[in-house]
């Protein structure tokens, strides 16, 4: 798919500088310098930073939209008039409205991903009205904008781009950090209808086919995820979910006599004998493990067990991480085969029978809270029901509520057992302890 991407943008800029009516050396110019940004970009950003990166490049597609509407209006090329003119009036005024708003709101995003805003949700009062305030202005001046003399009002222009810029920024900072996934799906939609709007503003219908099949896509891809949240596509886009991000420690909900339960905690050690006396492991990543980078050595003890005749599967929700698809990429990159990675509704019927399941980074994808406790914000999401196993391993720094900050009782479940620590190397360890033992003589 990136190569495929790759060659379809080098096709465009190509013709593009071969048909430009400007000058070459501006052109150069902006190729030598993108074509070093991306190529810098692309060496140096983790694989745990591409959330982020991927929202901060739908913030550029939304500004050239932007740019391409004013440039567009103040300079047509094209000397237009009647019916020609209103439809062309139309393509600047929604191409630089949706760019505005995929601009701004990108840039929100890509500040929550990055952890330099909360992701707590900003539930201003009377939010929805402001929102609305605020498209019923951008109509208006679109009314207004339309079919006056050329020229005459680009204030209104300039007013509706400041309007959609500060709706994008409201949106976005009234959706919490566990709808973050689902929101990034929609600003690459976003992205795509910007693109599409600037190719029929630059009369390009290699932009325009693009941007509908991104823009589309995108928007299916939302829909499907908040589905299997079980979540209302127009409630995370234009509501409020999640809460203050890894502020408060989980909390026990108390045993049955009235009674906190007690954490109980594991070193790499049980846990490796554990996953050696196992006949089927089920492996739950999460974000930590990203940013651990965890998944070589993760890939390793796999090996390690499958050749002691052990079944070994990796269970992977659909807003794992904080991206879609995060967690695929990352065991791909580890060379993990695809046949023993299996999505959420694939394998949630097994963990009754598995012996060991190591969570590992992973949190709210994990919360038995999504399924009997009404009052949690994530409750109606469907989770890994990791609790089943027989032993369940949560690998965790510390007893930090995840990305949702929402507290999670299954650090205190019975089956559970806490193993503390940086993830990298509780996995360096198990897989030391493993190799020591296979190492070892059969009478030793």
């Amino acid at each position: 798919g990136n190569l495929l991407g790759s060659i379809g943008m080098l096709i465009a800029v190509g013709i593009t500088a071969l048909v430009g009516a400007g000058g070459y050396g501006p052109l150069a110019g902006a190729l030598l310098g993108g074509g070093l940004i991306g190529a810098i970009l692309a060496a140096r950003v983790a694989m745990t930073s591409m959330p982020e990166l991927v929202a901060i490049l739908h913030s550029f597609v939304g500004l050239a939209a932007v740019l391409v509407g004013i440039a567009s209006y103040l300079d047509p090329g094209v000397v237009l008039s009647g019916t020609e003119m209103r439809i062309h009036e139309v393509e600047i005024f929604v191409g630089v409205f949706i760019g505005a708003l995929t601009f701004t709101g990108s840039l929100i995003a890509f500040g929550k991903l990055r952890g330099q805003i909360r992701s707590k949700p900003l539930l201003l009062p009377g939010r929805h009205l402001l929102n609305l305030s605020v498209l019923a202005a951008s109509v208006y001046l679109g009314y207004r904008f339309v079919g006056v003399a050329p020229l005459s009002v680009q204030n209104e222009l300039f007013i509706m781009t400041g309007l959609a810029g500060l709706l994008g920024i409201h949106l976005v900072m009234a959706i919490g950090g566990a709808d973050m996934p689902v929101v990034v799906s929609m600003l690459n939609s976003y992205s795509g209808w910007a693109a599409a709007a600037a190719g029929f503003m630059l009369e390009n219908d290699l932009l325009i086919v693009t941007g509908a099949l991104v823009g589309s896509s995108g928007a299916i891809l939302s829909y499907i995820m908040c589905r299997a949240m079980n979540r209302s596509i127009v409630n995370v886009i234009f509501g409020g979910f999640g809460a203050d991000e890894g502020a408060a420690p989980a909390k026990s909900k108390g045993d049955k006599d009235g009674k906190d339960q007690k954490v109980q905690s594991v070193t790499a050690a049980d846990t490796a004998e554990l996953m050696r006396e196992a006949k089927s492991v089920i492996i739950v990543p999460g974000y930590g493990m990203a940013v651990a980078q965890a998944q070589y050595p993760l890939y390793e003890v796999a090996q390690l067990l499958r050749k002691r005749g052990c079944t070994v599967r990796f269970a992977i929700h659909p807003v794992a991480g904080r991206l879609p698809g995060h967690m695929n990429v990352l065991l791909a990159e580890a060379k993990v085969p695809y046949d023993v990675v299996l999505e959420m509704d694939e394998i949630n019927a097994d963990f009754p029978e598995t012996d060991v399941v190591l969570v590992i980074g992973a949190n709210d994808i994990v919360n038995p809270g999504a399924l009997d406790d009404a009052s949690s914000p994530i409750y109606g999401m469907p989770v890994l029901e990791v609790w089943k196993s027989k032993t369940c391993v949560v690998m965790k720094r510390s007893m930090a509520s995840g990305y949702a900050g929402v507290e999670n009782p299954l650090f205190f479940h019975a089956a559970t057992r806490m193993l503390f620590g940086d993830a990298k190397k509780n996995v360096d360890a198990i897989l030391d302890a493993l190799r020591q033992h296979d190492s070892q003589p059969p009478d030793a």
